[in-house]
This record gives structure tokens, C-alpha cells and sequence, in this order.
């Protein structure tokens, strides 16, 4: 409100006053509050400590604390976001968007929609010119809606729905659990290639790329009248991979989590070629959800427009910060003749205007010794906790060890792996 010729805040003072006090509590640079989260007597909120951390300020480290590397919370993008408070901030008035639809009687914020073009023409790592964008609740609601809408209509024999191995887990996992008359996971791609009722066959192929858990780009592995492929592109950003040129495909998969870190926001979205398959995704939605929640569109939009102001400043963040850590666990793993991880082939990147490696999301750590079939059993004697191989269709000497946590996750990972690694007998040392 104006109070002479001065604007005044009004009813926003109390709302921003409750923000500052919480994002003001100390709690050690282990942790952090929440205005939603815990609080203590006299409603004083209370910190929630990264992992290997306890305390009223998450100052106690927890010794021989096992290395959680399971979890894929990207929140290696949290410091980032602290040194962005006023301009990633909002305070929305009670009655904000209260409808079920927007003004235009659609689900989808247009200025929303607009961003995210803008995003893609600015990173250059996809085409949406001409092109529909559906958004949903995260990738995965996404994903379950491309496999519905490729699905088809009427026929006796459901679409084969195929990843090749190593998969992302929730292919197997989405496909199993709502698989009906209209689809069925069939598991690795490789093994329909040659396959000679696959020309009468529908099959929606999974690309996952760059690949989650090995960070590899990837292509399909079948091609057809009859096959429909399904690109996730959730990493395909310049912080986890080079950007060798715009992606083109006929579906896209992209998701908010991996670009900002906001994996609680649960918004993702897709780029699509053909209408009539959009208006398939879109009833899809529709009965499902009724659309994204305009509370997850209007966070992103302000996170967007956000990244779009600052230029390249998340992204050359991010890929620091993974670039970093992607050497750490390099220099480490190359200490053993126990262990290994997948070659890292350079590639051209037209984001950064140079040649360079894939700093990937994750470690597909492999246990190199015909005794350790079981590296997740191995790793775990160790106090690190991973992600089993079979999980992704491959063998359980592999593991996935995630790299997006939090500083404090990745160096207990590290050194707990140097401490595995020191026991090796002749290994090789170094000062880092």
C-alpha cells in the first residue's frame, strides 16, 4: 500500500519476517531449517542436519557414520540457492490461483511455458520450435504418460516396453506397477534387436540419456515402424554432460529436479513432436491429476526466471562444483585394482564452446574381482551404502554411488572409499 508517495509493505511484512527468521538459524553449515519443518518450545525452528551430523545446530559429527550414497536429492545445488535468497524468494497471498484451471481453461501456466522455451534456447541442449509442452508431476508422471499415450488403443497384444541395460530403475519399476492390457516391461533392449516378431510388435524403447546410473549418452537400440522411443533427458544439462547439439526427438522428457536441484517441487515436463500424442498425454493428465499444481508451477517459474537473469551462473556452479567431484572420485578409484568406473569419452560442447568430459550425476562403481559378486554386500562392509546393480537390469557387482548430495555426503564417501581402498594390498597413494 502507498503511504503518502511511499510504497509500504503491508500484508507481506509478516510472511517475510517468518522467512528471514527461519532461513537465518544457525545450524552449523550442516544443515538447515525449514518454515514447514520441526520446531521446537516456543515454536523455534529446529535444524535438520545433513547426514553424520546431530545436534541443536548440527555441529556433533557422528563418527563411523556409514557414507549414504544411495539417494539421488539433488542438493549439491543448495549453496547455490543460499546465495540467491531475494531473488529465488516468494510470498504468495492466500487466495493465489485458487481455480482449477488458468485463465485460458488449460492447466499449464503459459508464462511457465514460455520460460522454459526461452531455457532450452539459451542452454541449446533441445529444439522447441514448433513443438507442445506438457508438464507434470515430475519426470516420472511424464514418463507414465508418454508409455499411456504411445500405448495402443485397440489390439490383443499390449506395447513391449524395453530400456537398455543399464536401465534407470523406475522404467522397470513405473512399468511393472501400472502395467495393464495396454503395455508390459519386456527389459533389455539389446535382447529385442534380432528378435523376428519385432517387426509386428509394438515397442516404446526407453533412452535414458545421459544415462542414469552410468552418465553416458546414449542412443536407441531399435528402430521401426512399429517402435516409439522415449527420451529422458533429465541430465541432459551442461553441468552433468557436454552438449554436443540441441536434442531433437519426438518425445523428451526434462524435469526441474536435475536443472535447479528442486526435487521437491515435483515438476517436469516434456517436449513433443506430434499433437495428436500432446492431447493424448494431456487427457492422460487430466484424468490423472487434473493437471500440476499451479503452487509447483508458480515455484518454478520464479526459479526459472531466476536462472534466465543470472545467465550462466547456475550452470557454471553446478558443473564446478561436478566437475569437482567427478575427479575426486576418480583419483580415488584409480588408486584401486579392485574397483573401476565406466571410461569417460570427451565430447564437444556447444554450451561452453570446448571439448570436455562428462561430469556425471553418479559413480557405476564395479567390484573387479571375480570373488566380489556382490559389490553392494562389499561396499557396505565398508560403511558406504550404494545402489544394487540388478536395480538397473545389470550385474550386482556393479553399484551406483550418488555424487548430488550435499558436500558434507560426498566427502564422507570419499574418505570412507580411501579407507576401503587403503587396504588393498600395493596400493598406490596420493595427497589430495
Amino acid at each position: 500500500m502507498y503511504v503518502g508517495d511511499q510504497w509500504k509493505l503491508s500484508w507481506s511484512t509478516r510472511a517475510a519476517l517468518e522467512a528471514e527468521t527461519v532461513a537465518a538459524t544457525f545450524c552449523s553449515g550442516h544443515g538447515r531449517a525449514y518454515l514447514d519443518g520441526l520446531v521446537a518450545h516456543g515454536n523455534k525452528p529446529v535444524c535438520t542436519c545433513n547426514s553424520c551430523f546431530t545436534g541443536p545446530d548440527c555441529s556433533q559429527f557422528i563418527p563411523h557414520c556409514p557414507a549414504t550414497a544411495d539417494s539421488g536429492n539433488p542438493l549439491f545445488l543448495e549453496p547455490f540457492w543460499m546465495q540467491h535468497l531475494a531473488s529465488s524468494a516468494l510470498v504468495v497471498v492466500g487466495w493465489h490461483q485458487m481455480a482449477y484451471t488458468y485463465e485460458d481453461s488449460t492447466y499449464v501456466s503459459k508464462e511457465l511455458e514460455k520460460l522454459v522455451r526461452r531455457l532450452h534456447e539459451t542452454v541449446g541442449n533441445a529444439v522447441t520450435e514448433n513443438r507442445f509442452i506438457i508438464f507434470g508431476a515430475g519426470s516420472t508422471q511424464v514418463l507414465n504418460a508418454a508409455v499411456f499415450a504411445l500405448s495402443p488403443e485397440n489390439t490383443s497384444s499390449p506395447a513391449r516396453v524395453v530400456s537398455s541395460v543399464p536401465y534407470y530403475t523406475l522404467n522397470k519399476e513405473q512399468t511393472e506397477y501400472f502395467s495393464s492390457e495396454k503395455f508390459e516391461f519386456e527389459g533389455d533392449a539389446y535382447t529385442w534387436r534380432n528378435r523376428s516378431d519385432g517387426s509386428s510388435t509394438n515397442v516404446i524403447e526407453f533412452v535414458t540419456s545421459p544415462n542414469n546410473p552410468d552418465g553416458q549418452l546414449k542412443q536407441a537400440i531399435l528402430h521401426g515402424l512399429n517402435v516409439k522411443t522415449i527420451y529422458d533427458r533429465a541430465y541432459y544439462w551442461p553441468h552433468f554432460t557436454p552438449i554436443p547439439a540441441s536434442a531433437d526427438e519426438d518425445v523428451m522428457v526434462f524435469t526441474l529436479s536435475k536443472l535447479t536441484g528442486h526435487a521437491g517441487t515435483r515438476l517436469g515436463w516434456a517436449v513433443i513432436k506430434d499433437e495428436a500424442l500432446f492431447k493424448r498425454m494431456m487427457e492422460h493428465m487430466r484424468l490423472n491429476s487434473m493437471g500440476v499444481s499451479k503452487d509447483a508451477q508458480l515455484r518454478a517459474f520464479r526459479l526459472l526466471k531466476t536462472v534466465l537473469e543470472e545467465g550462466t551462473e547456475i550452470f557454471d556452479f553446478a558443473y564446478r562444483t561436478m566437475k569437482s567431484r567427478w575427479e575426486r572420485l576418480v583419483r580415488t578409484i584409480s588408486l584401486s585394482d579392485r574397483f573401476s568406473l565406466p571410461e569417460n569419452n570427451p565430447q564437444y560442447c556447444t554450451f561452453y564452446s570446448k571439448v570436455r568430459q562428462l561430469s556425471p550425476a553418479y559413480g557405476w562403481l564395479k567390484c573387479e574381482r571375480e570373488e566380489d559378486k556382490d559389490c553392494f554386500a562389499v561396499l557396505k562392509a565398508a560403511n558406504i551404502i550404494g545402489r544394487e546393480g540388478h536395480r538397473y537390469g545389470a550385474e550386482d557387482r556393479h553399484v551406483r554411488l550418488s555424487l548430488v548430495k550435499t558436500e558434507d555426503d560426498f566427502d564422507i564417501l570419499i574418505e570412507r572409499l580411501n579407507e576401503l581402498i587403503s587396504k588393498e594390498d600395493g596400493v598406490r597413494t596420493f595427497e589430495e
